[in-house]
């Protein structure tokens, strides 16, 4: 059902498990306690960075599904992207599982994306159990986007730190604690940033946009949510994106937190403005989120990951960078 631009589920959507797997410096940060699945060696024992990455998506939906107590032959469908060109991450890394696969991309905000995909498969009976998985890894995402790390070259103080970490939601069609109670899927907006260091300014106001929209269309305020929950503005677009709503009138100053600024300690960690990639907003749902949900700490969440939709062909190019915001509204009962 759909009121305004919110996808309401008629049918209960929840969910049954979720895992998050981080790199070293991840579990380093002040969630620490949050990540006890990590790698320490960057490579994941792989010879290449990206077949890493492939590796940290394998092992994070195998033990979302174990944790589910399902097999793989029991899940339907699988949503899930990557950064790295064509999705590399995810069809190399969930090749092995013979899960049908939908690939999407939708940059920093893909964790969403994929949730809001496996709901309505869900909710239109199509499925009874899927998967929704996501990863980044800091030294692949570099080198695709940025400089190789053999240039050594300085970082900027609006940059963002990639995470190198995965997150898997496995949800299932049926009633459970935790829920998938709306969505919105977001607009492309670009309000002409050209500076690829600085994420954060490009994608605040898609964030603003969709979050308005959200309160607007469904007639609840900030106050009906324990948590607005922005996936990688980090600490330049997290302060744009609140002085943006003030100006609409809406607060959400005290109910904001930012998935980028969560999970690094932003100055002793050199993280510069914080975390960003898909797997940062995917590591802290699965890892403290949903736990905290499924617990009862928290009773409804707004979750709305950004992302940045531009490519190194269009940065050549001398393009602006548009950015989307997809919100998921998630409850506990």
């Amino acid at each position: 059902m759909r009121t305004g631009s919110v996808i309401s589920f008629e049918n209960p959507i929840s969910v049954l498990s979720f895992s998050a797997t981080v790199g070293k410096k991840e579990h380093e940060g002040p969630l620490k306690e949050y990540f006890p699945d990590y790698f320490e060696d960057e490579f994941c024992g792989q010879k290449t960075f990206e077949k890493a990455e492939m590796t940290l998506q394998k092992v994070t939906v195998e033990r979302a599904i174990k944790k589910a107590g399902l097999t793989p032959s029991d899940i339907d469908i699988i949503c899930g992207g990557d950064l790295l060109n064509q999705c590399t991450g995810s069809n190399y890394g969930l090749r092995d599982f013979n899960i049908p696969f939908v690939g999407m991309y939708g940059a920093c905000s893909t964790m969403a994306l994929s949730l809001i995909n496996s709901a309505c498969f869900l909710e239109g009976g199509l499925a009874n159990h899927t998967a929704s998985v996501t990863s980044s890894h800091f030294c692949s995402a570099e080198r695709q986007f940025r400089y190789p790390l053999e240039y050594g070259n300085q970082r900027t103080p609006l940059s963002q730190w990639t995470v190198t970490g995965s997150g898997c939601v496995i949800l299932k069609r049926g009633c459970g604690r935790v829920k998938i109670k709306n969505a919105l899927i977001g607009r492309i907006t670009d309000f002409g940033i050209t500076d690829i260091n600085n994420m954060g300014a490009a994608m605040a106001p898609a964030a603003a946009d969709t979050i308005k929209r959200f309160l607007v269309d469904t007639g609840t305020t900030p106050d009906d949510y324990d948590l607005i929950l922005t996936g990688d503005l980090g600490f330049i677009g997290s302060s744009l994106l609140v002085r943006l709503l003030k100006e609409d009138g809406i607060d959400i100053s005290n109910l904001h937190n930012d998935c980028g600024m969560m999970i690094y300690k932003r100055k002793s960690q050199d993280v510069h403005a914080g975390g960003s990639g898909c797997g940062c907003s995917a590591s802290v749902l699965c890892a403290k989120i949903l736990p905290e949900l499924k617990e009862g700490k928290l009773k409804n969440v707004l979750f709305c990951a950004t992302g940045a939709l531009m490519s190194t062909t269009t940065i050549f190019q001398g393009e602006s960078i548009p950015a989307i915001a997809h919100l998921v509204n998630i409850a506990s009962e």
